[in-house]
């Protein structure tokens, strides 16, 4: 019986012992559920359901609030409003909420206002944690009534305060606030980091800033509320987004649940896992366009679950990121069986373009020839701000931090004054009249690599690349005393390297110093691609570099100053003058110039790879110069192609060279074409807001031609300006550029060829039939007793015409207004 009884018991530990190991392995998908607070419903006293959750009026809350200047608005009146957006907190003065929080880590906070008449009017600043989350933020702008703006914040145990700052005269609100807990490891603090020009490396840091979710996109699946998602977030269909939704469709709903294995249901709902975009046909890429922060970097968190395959192990597909970076997916690396939820992380520096596009296409050595995406989101990436409002401190410390402003503010004068005696007795000793640049103080070792110790043995600062010019290099010191140290008030522009400001050299030569992040180590490779680029070409059509600086960690690129911007400013900014049709055509014929030298006659042949509008810059007598070499690549002119992974801008990009990864200096005919576009329509390459058959320039373009409605689309400010047959000349010439077969483009030299055709169309009285000139090229046109005088417009360079000195005052492309001024032009056909 003792025995028995023995049994028993040791019968009921064991069922005890697995019980507690079943669960602990259970405890990373159930250990979490949604809180209860903060669910604020402000400037109420009764509490509102929403989805499945309360939000607790403020006045009965247990958060505080500033009370003084601000008082509520009511429209629970209006029906229509939903009940969260019916109230309001207002604020007339800086006034904040206060949270207590009782665990380090990870939180949700959403900010909710409604479009309402009575607060239309109000603009204001919105921070917290020393991050400046909204500037001058106001709803008039907003197409719906009501807006949720969600953040994701590092917070410890304390007191949390979000502040509403009021502009000037106006006022702040806010209808509803949600501060939270996300679930364990919401947030990887080490993604893959993405450059602008593709390299990719370990991101750290992430957690120490604070994230802004700008889409959060259900791929191949309908819209998601709050009602059906875990963590009440809301999420949008994807078909908007598409650049081409012929190629894509939506797969089968998965039956039953996926199958949580890595992730919980908490990073994304099942319906984002059952559902997603396939390839509709194998040969296609199916490519997404996001509008983003031009100057921010983004995390961009996609999620996948194979819910395609009929067998596991038989599908491997590519994803790409703005064009220019490529992994491949093989989701049985990933997981272990069909229907199994996971998502990776990215970081995305920006590229200066406002847009982030996301791409799946087929691996040729998979098996299984698809691909597929079930869930994006896109997260700006914030960094502590000067605007936000200093936390006060209680009285009793005031008389501590007065004695210890005084003090420190005694200590650094002595600083000052003593690093500015030093510093006036070594300009004295220096000679500051000569127009030579003086030699740098001395490191050992590259200025990027791995030593930064000072050397006292030498007088030469090692280069990062040895190939680099040391003759342009010039000390840091000359550039601070050119920029006025940098001086913001000289900002003329910021882009992927870094910022770029307005200089005067000594000699008073103004140039545009273009400077990166000091220290971040991002951007090295183009910084030394430009030098050795443009420190062996000169052309009159190619933006010439002055020098650079590599010192103490800098990256510093010195330029001849282009008074006018970009091509882009002029075609976009109505605050600029308007081009006129002559006017573009002639910085359209000097772009072609400069990058037909680029092709045939710099040493070795250089390939541009980022032609676009912002990379073609204007002087003061908007004469077109080619600039930004970073991304270049240069190889012996005999090779048909470099074989390259896949770099540029999208919208620009030569699908040809896209999908196989061989670039050739028709590739740069390509993206010129878009350009011919742009300057003819003036619009950019890719706008999202336009309808979807709109979106891609290059692909609307050629369609409205192919229907004879290319009139229509043309800028309307210069509509009435331009001839007929030369603005059929130039249409020929942009669709002869945007062939889908490279071998079917023209090269650069007859591009301009044929634009200095147009450009005497424009400029002569007569009026040709239509079909005079709408077959054969400038060339074909000539008359034979003046064709016997001329080179082939397959132009090639001899003797001199290769001389890069040669180059700098004459064109590599014979000036064809010389030829054509010795045609009649019922002669030319």
């Amino acid at each position: 019986m003792g025995k028995f009884q023995w049994d028993k018991h040791h019968e009921s530990l064991s069922l005890f012992l697995y019980l507690v190991i079943f669960f602990s392995y259970q405890l990373p998908s159930s250990a979490y559920t949604l809180p209860d607070k903060y669910f604020i419903n402000c400037g109420s006293n009764i509490a509102v359901n929403v989805s499945f959750q309360t939000f607790v009026g403020d006045s009965n809350s247990d958060v505080s609030f500033t009370k003084q200047n601000s008082f509520v608005t009511d429209n629970r009146q209006a029906s229509e409003t939903p009940p969260l957006y019916q109230t309001a907190r207002v604020f007339r003065k800086q006034s904040s909420y206060e949270f207590k929080i009782n665990t380090n880590g990870t939180y949700l906070v959403r900010l909710h206002f409604s479009n309402s008449t009575d607060v239309s009017d109000a603009i204001f600043n919105v921070s917290a944690s020393g991050f400046l989350l909204l500037h001058d933020f106001t709803v008039q702008k907003i197409g719906s009534s009501t807006i949720t703006k969600e953040f994701i914040l590092s917070i410890p145990i304390g007191k949390f305060l979000i502040y509403f700052v009021p502009q000037e005269s106006s006022f702040a609100f806010i209808n509803a606030i949600e501060v939270f807990p996300a679930p364990p490891d919401f947030i990887s603090d080490k993604p893959t980091q993405i450059s602008r020009t593709g390299n990719s490396n370990d991101y750290k840091g992430l957690l120490s800033q604070a994230l802004q979710t700008i889409h959060r996109i259900n791929v191949g699946g309908p819209t998601l509320t709050p009602d059906t998602d875990t963590l009440l977030r809301t999420w949008l269909p994807d078909d908007s987004y598409l650049t081409n939704s012929g190629i894509a469709k939506n797969s089968q709903v998965l039956s039953g649940r996926p199958n949580y294995v890595n992730v919980t249901e908490f990073i994304a709902p099942d319906l984002v896992y059952k559902t997603s975009k396939e390839m509709a046909s194998n040969d296609s890429n199916i490519t997404w366009s996001y509008d983003v922060t031009r100057d921010a970097r983004h995390l961009i968190r996609v999620h996948f679950c194979d819910v395609i395959s009929i067998s596991l192990n038989i599908l491997r597909f590519f994803l790409y990121i703005n064009s220019n970076f490529s992994l491949n997916i093989n989701p049985y690396q990933k997981v272990k069986d069909f229907a199994t939820p996971f998502f990776m992380d990215f970081v995305v520096d920006s590229d200066d373009s406002g847009f982030i596009t996301i791409s799946i296409g087929p691996d040729s050595n998979s098996f299984y020839q698809n691909a597929f995406l079930n869930g994006v989101e896109i997260m700006e990436m914030m960094g502590k701000s000067d605007l936000v409002p200093v936390t006060h401190k209680s009285s009793n410390m005031y008389p501590f931090i007065i004695v210890g402003v005084v003090l420190g503010g005694l200590v650094l004068i002595c600083i000052f004054g003593g690093l500015l005696f030093i510093g006036l007795r070594r300009r004295k000793s220096k000679h500051v009249e000569t127009s030579e640049w003086s030699p740098l103080p001395i490191f050992k070792g590259s200025s990027h690599g791995n030593s930064k110790t000072p050397s006292r043995e030498g007088t030469i600062t090692v280069s990062p690349v040895p190939n680099l010019n040391l003759g342009l290099r010039i000390p840091l010191d000359e550039i601070q005393l050119a920029t006025n140290n940098f001086d913001k008030k000289l900002q003329i522009g910021k882009g992927g390297f870094g910022t770029v400001y307005q200089g005067t050299l000594r000699n008073g030569f103004k140039v545009a110093v273009k400077r990166s992040q000091p220290g971040s180590g991002q951007g090295l490779p183009e910084f030394q691609t430009e030098i050795m680029v443009l420190s062996k070409i000169r052309h009159r059509h190619l933006v010439s570099l002055i020098g650079y600086c590599d010192e103490r960690l800098e990256m510093i690129l010195v330029y001849e100053l282009m008074e006018k911007g970009t091509l882009r400013d002029h075609l976009y900014n109505a605050k600029l003058p308007c081009l006129s049709w002559k006017q573009r055509l002639d910085i359209c014929i000097g772009a072609a110039r400069g990058l037909h030298y680029l092709h045939k006659g710099a040493s070795g042949g250089i390939i541009h790879r980022d032609v676009k509008s912002t990379n073609i810059l204007l002087d003061e007598n908007l004469v077109a110069k080619v600039a930004d070499f970073g991304l270049s690549r240069s190889g012996p002119p005999d090779q048909s192609h470099v074989s390259t992974g896949i770099k540029g801008t999208f919208g620009y990009l030569d699908p040809e060279y896209f999908k196989t990864q061989q670039l050739t200096e028709k590739s740069d005919v390509y993206s010129f074409g878009v350009v011919l576009l742009e300057v003819l329509c003036a619009r950019p390459a890719i706008n999202p807001a336009l309808p979807r058959e709109q979106v891609n320039l290059a692909e609307w373009g050629m369609r409205c031609k192919d229907k004879g409605l290319l009139d229509q689309i043309v800028d309307p400010s210069i509509r009435d300006q331009i001839n007929p047959n030369s603005l059929r000349k130039f249409a020929e010439t942009t669709e002869k550029c945007l062939q889908e077969d490279a071998c079917d483009r023209p090269g650069m030299g007859d591009v301009a060829w044929d634009l200095e055709y147009a450009l005497q169309l424009q400029q002569t009285a007569v009026v040709q039939e239509p079909h005079e000139d709408s077959a054969s090229s400038a060339s074909g046109m000539l008359s034979s007793h003046v064709f016997q005088r001329l080179p082939s417009t397959n132009i090639e360079f001899e003797g001199d015409d290769m001389s890069i000195i040669n180059e700098d005052e004459s064109d590599s492309v014979p000036l064809a207004s010389g030829v054509f001024s010795q045609l009649k032009m019922d002669e030319a056909r």
